[in-house]
């Protein structure tokens, strides 16, 4: 078979030109003891390559001698040709799960063994010591260029089996919150490390930049499970939550409650209602989807939202800024409690002066906002979602 090994060796020789120790270098090419020599050093160097049948190993003196074969006769550097294939040893490591460390080690290690027999044969072969230590000092430059290429090669390979890797997973996770999960196998969830049988936290934040995204993704590490871009955002399932305390660099988190793949879809479009007017509202850290439930519910419901407007708080103009006043003093007073004193202190007013407003915004509207006769919980809450949709300005024009 023409390996990897073969191709670089081929490549090699033919930047090499004659001379007595490159006929030494080029017999000990075809030599099959030699081969086993090398092949052994770099086997009991590393566990990883010793993992590997032999017949791969091989390919490791082609990065060890071709060094030596590409320097005799020619001062020049060898071609990109050989550099390609050392790149490719690389690649082809890496795509074996053999760590970077482990590579070098053997390769190290037969380099060595190469050199050693090359010595040998060349004293026996009567090549001058000086013209040895020439060639070796270019031997060992030219082999650490070589070597960094093969370090190149395994890299990127590593990358991309990454990059293949995620994108496996992230397309399988948007399948999982799409609600497509009955079409997935237990073998496509087992790839990507979900189990039908476990439940799983939606994770969802705001962060649409791939960059900060996968900041944040290494953060969250430790909840486990599978993180990804999803229509736009850092989307994720994860077997624990996010703990309060998860080092945020201003980014907003939604977590729901957990359950298995089957009830996720319904609960990742809850959390994508809860991102958005969370967001909206300007709240950052991490936030349970449960703490959300008042804004979210209401959030999906736009049109109900701008009849409520309309019916509470039709009196008003957007752009009075006394009107604008009210409510926010109405919406101040309704996040506090309530409660007049807090209310003024959050204003920096007077008490006095949060009772006026109130007064006034009942005068306008015609509806009590202050504990009373007919306050009711729902009625305050509508008066509470009233208020915020008419500062907003968000409300949805009936009958549209």
């Amino acid at each position: 078979m023409h390996t990897s090994w073969q191709r670089l060796a081929e490549a090699v020789v033919m930047t090499g030109g004659p001379g007595t120790l490159g006929e030494v270098l080029a017999t000990m090419t075809a030599d099959p003891s030699v081969v086993e020599e090398v092949v052994a050093a770099a086997r009991a160097a590393s566990p990883d390559i010793a993992r590997l049948p032999e017949a791969e190993n091989r390919r490791h003196i082609a990065v060890m001698v071709a060094a030596g074969l590409a320097l005799v006769g020619r001062p020049e550097e060898p071609g990109d040709r050989v550099f390609a294939a050392a790149e490719a040893l690389g690649a082809d490591r890496a795509a074996q799960g053999v760590p970077i460390e482990a590579l070098l080690r053997g390769v190290h290690a037969g380099r060595i063994r190469a050199v050693d027999i090359a010595l040998a044969r060349g004293r026996t072969a009567g090549v001058a010591p000086a013209e040895m230590l020439d060639a070796f000092v270019a031997f060992s430059r030219f082999a650490g260029a070589l070597e960094r290429h093969v370090i190149s090669g395994h890299h990127r390979a590593v990358l991309e089996l990454s990059r293949t890797a995620r994108d496996a997973h992230t397309q399988v996770l948007r399948r999982v919150l799409n609600g497509e999960v009955g079409e997935l196998g237990e073998e496509d969830l087992g790839r990507a490390g979900l189990r039908a049988g476990e439940r799983y936290h939606c994770v969802l934040s705001d962060v649409s930049d791939p960059v900060r995204a996968r900041s944040l993704e290494q953060r969250l590490a430790g909840c486990g499970g599978i993180f990804g871009l999803v229509e736009g955002r850092l989307a994720g399932l994860a077997p624990r939550p996010p703990a309060a305390d998860t080092p945020l660099d201003g980014e907003l988190l939604v977590t729901a409650p957990a359950t298995r793949l089957p009830g996720i879809r319904s609960r990742y479009e809850l959390c994508l209602t809860a991102v958005g007017e969370a967001a909206r509202r300007g709240l950052r850290g991490v936030h349970a989807l449960t703490e959300l439930a008042g804004e979210t519910a209401l959030a999906a419901q736009p049109v109900l939202a701008g009849l409520l407007v309309d019916a509470y708080l039709g009196a008003l103009d957007r752009g009075d800024e006394f009107h604008r006043e009210l409510v926010r003093t109405a919406r101040t007073y309704l996040d506090h409690g309530q409660r007049v004193d807090q209310t003024a202190a959050a204003l920096h007013v007077h008490p006095n002066t949060v009772r006026y407003r109130l007064g006034r915004l009942t005068h306008l509207t015609g509806l009590p906002l202050e504990p009373g006769e007919g306050a009711t919980v729902l009625r305050t809450l509508c008066w509470w979602w009233a208020l915020h949709t008419w500062a907003d300005g968000s409300s949805a024009t009936p009958g549209t």
